[in-house]
């Protein structure tokens, strides 16, 4: 049995995401890989939670550079969940250039936050299947 490629995304870099050395914004990183997070869930079905009243909160984020990006390349920016036990999963970005090479590395550590009483839930996995949700988005497993 093999694994699934996860969930991808392709961004083009712009002009104005660049910083005074030509390369990518060091920000702008974690602004892709927030797109590719937020494209994997609703495309997984994350309309469900909303209407559960739960969200995915981002509470810690990590990144690795590996190669710069500059202006006008294209990336793609994978996204995988890993579950574990408790309230926290983490989201796992790796951002390619078209020709496959690595350029940053992202590890995030989110929650499923219950938006009424502003608290994390447990076992955020579970939610996440009892909403419905398409768990092969999100997950290479």
């Amino acid at each position: 049995m093999t694994a699934r490629e996860p969930f991808r995304v392709e961004i083009k870099v712009r002009h104005y995401e660049l910083d005074t050395l030509g390369h990518l914004n060091h920000a702008v990183y974690h602004s892709y890989g927030e797109v590719a997070r937020t494209e994997a869930f609703e495309q997984a079905g994350g309309a469900a939670l909303r209407e559960q009243n739960l969200a995915p909160v981002l509470l810690e984020s990590h990144i690795v550079f590996r190669r710069e990006i500059r202006a006008g390349e294209t990336v793609l920016v994978g996204c995988e969940a890993k579950f574990g036990t408790g309230k926290t999963f983490q989201m796992i970005n790796n951002i390619h250039k078209a020709d496959g090479t690595l350029s940053a590395e992202i590890t995030c550590t989110l929650g499923l936050m219950d938006l009424e009483r502003r608290k994390l839930v447990e076992d955020p996995r579970g939610h996440c299947e009892r909403a419905g949700l398409d768990m092969s988005v999100l997950t290479a497993e």
